[in-house]
Protein backbone atom coordinates (compact mmCIF):
# COMPACT_ATOMS: atom_id res chain seq x y z
CA UNK A 1 0.00 0.00 0.00
CA UNK A 2 1.49 3.46 -0.68
CA UNK A 3 2.04 5.83 1.84
CA UNK A 4 -0.18 8.18 2.67
CA UNK A 5 -0.01 11.97 3.94
CA UNK A 6 -0.60 12.56 7.38
CA UNK A 7 -3.25 14.53 9.19
CA UNK A 8 -0.39 16.44 10.56
CA UNK A 9 1.07 17.42 6.94
CA UNK A 10 -2.27 18.18 5.79
CA UNK A 11 -2.45 20.52 8.67
CA UNK A 12 0.09 22.34 7.93
CA UNK A 13 -0.87 23.00 4.67
CA UNK A 14 -4.52 23.88 5.58
CA UNK A 15 -2.97 26.50 8.42
CA UNK A 16 -0.77 27.60 5.19
CA UNK A 17 -3.47 28.47 3.44
CA UNK A 18 -4.81 30.42 5.71
CA UNK A 19 -1.85 32.95 6.52
CA UNK A 20 0.22 31.73 3.08
CA UNK A 21 3.29 33.19 5.34
CA UNK A 22 5.35 30.52 6.46
CA UNK A 23 6.35 31.81 10.06
CA UNK A 24 3.21 32.42 10.33
CA UNK A 25 1.76 29.10 9.87
CA UNK A 26 4.58 27.52 11.77
CA UNK A 27 3.79 30.12 14.79
CA UNK A 28 0.15 28.70 14.84
CA UNK A 29 1.06 25.27 14.21
CA UNK A 30 3.48 25.44 17.38
CA UNK A 31 6.31 24.00 15.44
CA UNK A 32 9.59 25.72 14.20
CA UNK A 33 9.28 27.32 9.79
CA UNK A 34 11.60 24.30 9.05
CA UNK A 35 9.54 21.47 9.81
CA UNK A 36 6.46 23.26 8.79
CA UNK A 37 8.09 23.48 5.33
CA UNK A 38 9.37 20.03 5.43
CA UNK A 39 5.89 18.31 6.47
CA UNK A 40 4.61 20.24 3.45
CA UNK A 41 7.81 19.41 0.94
CA UNK A 42 7.30 15.77 1.98
CA UNK A 43 3.53 15.84 1.25
CA UNK A 44 3.90 17.53 -2.06
CA UNK A 45 6.21 14.53 -3.08
CA UNK A 46 3.59 11.73 -1.15
CA UNK A 47 1.13 13.52 -4.01
CA UNK A 48 3.35 14.06 -6.89
CA UNK A 49 2.81 17.72 -7.73
CA UNK A 50 3.21 21.45 -6.59
CA UNK A 51 1.28 22.58 -3.32
CA UNK A 52 2.29 25.96 -2.93
CA UNK A 53 4.57 28.54 -5.10
CA UNK A 54 7.17 30.30 -3.29
CA UNK A 55 9.31 33.16 -4.11
CA UNK A 56 10.74 36.31 -1.25
CA UNK A 57 7.56 38.06 -1.54
CA UNK A 58 5.12 36.18 -1.90
CA UNK A 59 3.28 32.51 -1.00
CA UNK A 60 0.02 31.29 -2.51
CA UNK A 61 -1.52 27.96 -3.68
CA UNK A 62 -1.14 26.14 -6.47
CA UNK A 63 -4.55 24.95 -8.09
CA UNK A 64 -3.63 21.55 -6.95
CA UNK A 65 -2.95 22.94 -3.90
CA UNK A 66 -6.55 24.68 -3.30
CA UNK A 67 -8.04 21.44 -4.47
CA UNK A 68 -6.28 19.10 -1.84
CA UNK A 69 -6.75 22.16 0.59
CA UNK A 70 -10.49 21.40 0.16
CA UNK A 71 -10.53 17.91 1.10
CA UNK A 72 -7.54 18.11 3.91
CA UNK A 73 -10.28 20.51 5.77
CA UNK A 74 -13.04 17.71 5.55
CA UNK A 75 -10.36 14.91 6.88
CA UNK A 76 -9.52 16.95 9.58
CA UNK A 77 -12.95 17.73 10.35
CA UNK A 78 -14.33 14.09 10.34
CA UNK A 79 -10.53 13.45 12.47
CA UNK A 80 -11.89 15.57 15.21
CA UNK A 81 -15.23 14.21 14.96
CA UNK A 82 -13.95 10.80 15.72
CA UNK A 83 -11.87 11.65 18.81
CA UNK A 84 -15.29 13.24 20.22
CA UNK A 85 -16.70 10.76 19.42
CA UNK A 86 -13.98 8.51 22.10
CA UNK A 87 -15.11 10.87 24.36
CA UNK A 88 -18.66 11.45 23.94
CA UNK A 89 -19.25 7.45 24.16
CA UNK A 90 -17.23 7.75 27.92
CA UNK A 91 -18.42 10.47 29.09
CA UNK A 92 -21.32 12.04 27.47
CA UNK A 93 -22.41 15.48 27.84
CA UNK A 94 -19.05 16.57 28.95
CA UNK A 95 -16.46 18.65 27.68
CA UNK A 96 -15.93 21.35 25.09
CA UNK A 97 -18.61 22.88 23.03
CA UNK A 98 -18.08 25.80 20.11
CA UNK A 99 -21.09 27.58 19.16
CA UNK A 100 -21.32 29.62 16.87
CA UNK A 101 -24.04 32.65 16.33
CA UNK A 102 -24.79 35.44 14.27
CA UNK A 103 -24.85 39.28 15.40
CA UNK A 104 -28.80 39.47 14.59
CA UNK A 105 -29.74 36.65 16.91
CA UNK A 106 -27.05 36.97 19.96
CA UNK A 107 -28.03 39.80 21.68
CA UNK A 108 -31.65 38.49 21.93
CA UNK A 109 -31.23 35.04 23.50
CA UNK A 110 -27.62 35.10 24.92
CA UNK A 111 -28.47 35.36 28.27
CA UNK A 112 -30.77 33.21 28.67
CA UNK A 113 -28.75 30.40 26.61
CA UNK A 114 -26.02 30.82 29.06
CA UNK A 115 -28.28 30.12 31.76
CA UNK A 116 -29.74 27.25 30.99
CA UNK A 117 -26.68 25.57 29.56
CA UNK A 118 -25.75 26.11 32.57
CA UNK A 119 -28.58 24.76 34.30
CA UNK A 120 -29.38 21.55 31.90
CA UNK A 121 -25.46 20.94 30.42
CA UNK A 122 -23.21 21.42 33.73
CA UNK A 123 -20.40 19.61 32.53
CA UNK A 124 -20.18 21.32 29.12
CA UNK A 125 -18.08 24.21 28.76
CA UNK A 126 -19.62 26.42 26.24
CA UNK A 127 -17.24 28.82 24.22
CA UNK A 128 -18.94 31.44 21.90
CA UNK A 129 -17.78 32.68 18.55
CA UNK A 130 -20.40 35.49 17.04
CA UNK A 131 -19.51 36.09 13.32
CA UNK A 132 -21.65 36.15 10.07
CA UNK A 133 -23.09 33.51 8.44
CA UNK A 134 -20.70 32.51 5.72
CA UNK A 135 -17.99 32.81 8.66
CA UNK A 136 -19.31 30.37 10.86
CA UNK A 137 -20.71 27.75 8.38
CA UNK A 138 -17.23 27.99 7.15
CA UNK A 139 -16.24 27.31 10.70
CA UNK A 140 -18.34 24.28 11.08
CA UNK A 141 -17.47 22.68 7.82
CA UNK A 142 -13.81 22.99 9.00
CA UNK A 143 -14.37 21.66 12.45
CA UNK A 144 -13.35 25.04 14.45
CA UNK A 145 -17.04 24.65 15.59
CA UNK A 146 -19.17 22.26 17.12
CA UNK A 147 -22.95 23.88 16.20
CA UNK A 148 -24.12 27.07 14.86
CA UNK A 149 -27.35 29.36 15.20
CA UNK A 150 -28.24 30.65 12.13
CA UNK A 151 -31.04 32.12 10.09
CA UNK A 152 -32.19 30.80 6.74
CA UNK A 153 -33.12 30.68 4.48
CA UNK A 154 -28.75 30.44 3.79
CA UNK A 155 -27.24 27.50 1.86
CA UNK A 156 -26.55 24.76 4.48
CA UNK A 157 -24.57 22.65 1.97
CA UNK A 158 -25.59 19.29 3.23
CA UNK A 159 -25.68 19.99 7.07
CA UNK A 160 -27.85 18.51 9.61
CA UNK A 161 -30.42 21.24 10.41
CA UNK A 162 -32.60 21.57 13.47
CA UNK A 163 -35.03 24.53 12.82
CA UNK A 164 -36.25 26.42 16.03
CA UNK A 165 -38.92 29.02 15.12
CA UNK A 166 -39.57 30.99 12.29
CA UNK A 167 -40.33 34.79 12.51
CA UNK A 168 -41.79 38.19 10.47
CA UNK A 169 -39.43 41.15 9.91
CA UNK A 170 -41.81 43.86 11.54
CA UNK A 171 -41.61 47.41 9.78
CA UNK A 172 -39.37 50.03 11.51
CA UNK A 173 -40.66 53.53 11.25
CA UNK A 174 -39.84 57.20 12.35
CA UNK A 175 -43.29 59.16 13.77
CA UNK A 176 -42.05 61.70 11.31
CA UNK A 177 -42.24 59.15 8.18
CA UNK A 178 -45.55 60.13 6.31
CA UNK A 179 -44.87 57.79 3.78
CA UNK A 180 -45.29 54.39 6.08
CA UNK A 181 -48.43 55.63 8.15
CA UNK A 182 -50.24 54.14 5.69
CA UNK A 183 -48.30 51.39 4.75
CA UNK A 184 -50.45 48.13 4.61
CA UNK A 185 -48.25 45.82 2.63
CA UNK A 186 -44.49 45.31 1.47
CA UNK A 187 -46.10 46.88 -2.39
CA UNK A 188 -46.63 49.98 -0.85
CA UNK A 189 -42.70 50.56 0.70
CA UNK A 190 -40.96 53.25 -1.25
CA UNK A 191 -37.83 51.03 -2.00
CA UNK A 192 -35.43 53.99 -2.18
CA UNK A 193 -35.78 55.00 1.85
CA UNK A 194 -35.01 51.34 2.79
CA UNK A 195 -32.29 50.80 5.11
CA UNK A 196 -30.13 47.58 5.43
CA UNK A 197 -27.55 46.10 7.07
CA UNK A 198 -24.29 46.30 5.35
CA UNK A 199 -22.93 43.16 3.10
CA UNK A 200 -22.48 39.62 5.06
CA UNK A 201 -25.30 40.08 6.98
CA UNK A 202 -28.21 37.14 5.95
CA UNK A 203 -30.88 39.57 7.39
CA UNK A 204 -29.91 41.66 4.70
CA UNK A 205 -30.26 38.85 2.29
CA UNK A 206 -33.26 37.88 3.59
CA UNK A 207 -35.12 41.56 3.22
CA UNK A 208 -33.45 41.77 0.04
CA UNK A 209 -35.14 38.66 -1.40
CA UNK A 210 -38.37 40.22 -0.89
CA UNK A 211 -38.11 43.80 -1.65
CA UNK A 212 -36.63 44.64 -5.27
CA UNK A 213 -34.48 47.39 -5.14
CA UNK A 214 -32.63 47.20 -8.89
CA UNK A 215 -28.72 46.60 -8.81
CA UNK A 216 -27.49 45.71 -5.84
CA UNK A 217 -23.91 46.94 -7.12
CA UNK A 218 -24.82 50.29 -7.70
CA UNK A 219 -26.88 50.81 -4.59
CA UNK A 220 -24.75 53.15 -2.79
CA UNK A 221 -27.32 53.75 0.18
CA UNK A 222 -26.34 54.21 3.62
CA UNK A 223 -25.56 50.51 5.42
CA UNK A 224 -25.70 49.98 9.27
CA UNK A 225 -22.86 47.31 10.95
CA UNK A 226 -25.38 46.52 13.69
CA UNK A 227 -28.84 46.28 14.51
CA UNK A 228 -28.60 49.17 16.79
CA UNK A 229 -26.77 51.10 14.25
CA UNK A 230 -29.82 50.82 11.74
CA UNK A 231 -32.56 51.56 15.01
CA UNK A 232 -30.50 55.26 15.15
CA UNK A 233 -30.50 55.76 11.44
CA UNK A 234 -34.45 55.11 11.24
CA UNK A 235 -34.26 57.39 14.50
CA UNK A 236 -32.82 60.53 12.10
CA UNK A 237 -35.46 59.85 9.94
CA UNK A 238 -33.40 58.57 6.58
CA UNK A 239 -35.43 56.04 5.93
CA UNK A 240 -37.13 53.00 7.15
CA UNK A 241 -36.21 49.18 8.28
CA UNK A 242 -37.24 45.87 8.71
CA UNK A 243 -36.18 44.33 11.72
CA UNK A 244 -36.70 40.56 13.50
CA UNK A 245 -39.63 39.88 15.41
CA UNK A 246 -37.55 38.72 18.23
CA UNK A 247 -35.08 41.78 18.69
CA UNK A 248 -38.31 44.03 18.75
CA UNK A 249 -39.79 42.06 21.45
CA UNK A 250 -36.39 42.00 23.44
CA UNK A 251 -37.47 45.83 23.38
CA UNK A 252 -34.76 47.40 20.68
CA UNK A 253 -36.38 50.21 20.56
CA UNK A 254 -36.86 50.91 24.38
CA UNK A 255 -35.21 53.84 24.09
CA UNK A 256 -37.29 55.16 20.95
CA UNK A 257 -40.57 56.49 21.08
CA UNK A 258 -39.64 58.40 18.17
CA UNK A 259 -40.33 55.13 16.66
CA UNK A 260 -43.17 52.66 15.52
CA UNK A 261 -43.65 49.27 14.46
CA UNK A 262 -46.01 47.31 12.93
CA UNK A 263 -46.78 43.92 10.63
CA UNK A 264 -47.04 44.90 7.14
CA UNK A 265 -48.24 41.51 4.35
CA UNK A 266 -46.28 40.21 1.92
CA UNK A 267 -42.55 40.98 4.82
CA UNK A 268 -40.39 38.69 4.67
CA UNK A 269 -39.45 35.68 7.26
CA UNK A 270 -36.61 33.81 8.40
CA UNK A 271 -35.95 30.36 10.71
CA UNK A 272 -34.11 30.42 13.30
CA UNK A 273 -32.02 27.16 13.08
CA UNK A 274 -28.96 25.01 14.86
CA UNK A 275 -26.51 23.54 12.65
CA UNK A 276 -23.92 20.94 12.81
CA UNK A 277 -22.05 18.16 11.03
CA UNK A 278 -23.66 15.49 9.71
CA UNK A 279 -20.80 13.42 10.98
CA UNK A 280 -20.84 14.98 14.31
CA UNK A 281 -20.69 12.57 17.38
CA UNK A 282 -22.45 15.42 19.43
CA UNK A 283 -25.75 14.43 18.70
CA UNK A 284 -26.88 14.19 22.62
CA UNK A 285 -25.74 18.17 22.87
CA UNK A 286 -27.40 18.95 19.35
CA UNK A 287 -31.01 17.68 20.88
CA UNK A 288 -30.70 19.30 24.08
CA UNK A 289 -29.08 22.45 22.57
CA UNK A 290 -32.39 22.42 20.15
CA UNK A 291 -34.70 21.76 22.79
CA UNK A 292 -33.24 24.64 25.06
CA UNK A 293 -33.15 27.11 22.15
CA UNK A 294 -36.83 26.24 21.72
CA UNK A 295 -37.66 26.57 25.34
CA UNK A 296 -36.28 30.02 25.47
CA UNK A 297 -36.95 31.48 22.23
CA UNK A 298 -40.39 30.88 23.14
CA UNK A 299 -40.25 32.58 26.21
CA UNK A 300 -38.09 35.70 24.88
CA UNK A 301 -40.78 36.02 21.83
CA UNK A 302 -43.70 36.18 24.49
Amino acid sequence: MAALPSLRQLSYLVTLSETLHFTEAARRSFVTQSTLSGGIMELERLLGGVLVERDRQNVRLTPLGEQVVARARVLLADAQDLMRLSREMSEPLTGDLHLGIIPTIAPFILTQLLDEVHRHLPKIQLHLHEAQSEKIVEKLEHGSLDMIILALPFDTRGLKVAEIFQEDLVLVYSKQDQTCTNVTSLDDLDMSRLMLLEEGHCLRDHVLSACPIGDRKTDHRIKASSLPTLVEMVSSNLGYTLLPEISLKQHILQYHQELNNKRIANAPTRTISLVTRKSTPLQNEFDVLADILKRITTTTRA
